[in-house]
């Protein structure tokens, strides 16, 4: 067989002439001889169509011109395309293998994370003076102070909101009154703490992930070790420390907030004076509800603090992952938050009411 004139995309282009091409080449092997001396022009486009006929393998008797056997060595080296194969549905075994074994992977870096910050606070309180006081205190200023802007906007939003709604309903089977033990139960116990938890899981959660993820690919967390600096006593138990002492006192701040727009709206809805919802507040909600809401805050911010160096931790040196770690991070996090609101529910089911 022979083969002659220009093999180029835009000859091969022109109305009729590829499919001719095609339907000459349609059953040619790489059986036989092939003359492509006459070929004036080859681009990769009209190899491949030669390459293709011959079964992708070269045939026995090749004659080329010198310019065109760097493009055949090419299709040569690269072999037969193969199309990746189709994804399939569902989750296979080996599938739920690699998950298993991811979630264990992260189940036991966990527990050892866990471990290493009960060594670390016993050496704390064995020798305070040699704690990281500087840091657990900068962390306190940067998670707990600077939060306190988006805190109050959100909560007195929240508060302003669930007032006017459950106003707009009590209103309607004169149960006006009620409205005090309504905010003052959901508030204080429940919405208080899981509202401030999840914002300080997005916000501050985040950034330690960040910090660390950044120390990671900056090899700042190896230097450390080389010059003996224990990354558990220096990074991970300030930011546990600091969040076990600001989380509480955010929950209290959002809690007024809360209440304060509250207030506000149950005012304007349904006439309720400030002095009244102060004056029934501490009757319509037991103290225990109050301890509740703090221990809450407590628990809270340890598990925010973990997850976020647990993550921040485990981040490879690559921008990439520092994406992917920070947001898988801030989800888990409010994903563990919810689910301890949840323990806490069945828990103390029977406390804080009357």
């Amino acid at each position: 067989m022979a083969a002659s004139g220009a093999w180029q995309v835009h000859a091969l282009a022109r109305a009729g002439v590829l499919r001719k091409i095609e339907s000459q080449l349609a059953g040619m092997r790489a059986a036989g001889a092939w003359d492509l001396r006459g070929i004036v022009a080859l681009d990769h486009i009209g190899a491949q169509l030669l390459w293709n006929a011959w079964g992708k393998t070269r045939p026995a008797s090749l004659s080329l011109a010198p310019a065109h056997e760097e493009v055949f060595g090419r299709l040569e080296q690269a072999g037969a395309l193969r199309l990746p194969a189709r994804a399939r549905t569902g989750l296979s075994a080996a599938g739920f293998r690699r998950l298993a074994g991811t979630g264990y992977d992260h189940l036991r870096a966990f527990v050892m994370l866990l471990g290493q910050l009960t060594l670390d606070l016993a050496a704390f309180a064995a020798r305070p003076q040699r704690g990281p006081w500087k840091e657990i205190s900068a962390h306190v200023f940067h998670i707990g102070y600077r939060a306190l802007g988006i805190t109050a906007l959100v909560g007195f939003l929240i508060g302003v909101v669930l007032s006017y709604l459950s106003a707009q309903q009590l209103h309607t089977f004169g149960g006006d009154i009620y409205l005090v033990n309504i905010l003052g139960m959901s508030i204080i116990r429940e919405l208080g703490p899981l509202l401030a938890a999840i914002l300080v899981a997005g916000r501050s959660g985040s950034a330690i992930t960040a910090q660390l993820g950044v120390m990671r690919v900056t090899e700042e967390l190896d230097a450390m070790l080389v010059m003996g600096m224990p990354h558990g006593f220096r990074l991970i138990m300030p930011r546990v420390l600091a969040l076990a002492v600001s989380m509480p006192l955010l929950v209290v701040w959002t809690d007024a907030v809360a209440l304060l727009g509250g207030m506000a709206a149950a005012r304007l809805e349904l006439g309720l004076p400030p002095a009244y919802f102060l004056r029934e507040l501490p009757e319509a909600v037991p103290i225990a509800n109050y301890w509740i809401g703090l221990a809450k805050g407590v628990v809270f911010g340890v598990l925010i603090a973990l997850v976020a160096c647990h993550f921040g931790l485990r981040i490879e040196p690559d921008t990439e992952s520092l994406g992917q770690g920070t947001t898988l991070s801030v989800v888990t996090a409010i994903t563990v938050v919810i689910l301890a609101d949840a323990v806490f529910a069945i828990v103390f089911k029977g406390v804080g009411f009357y």
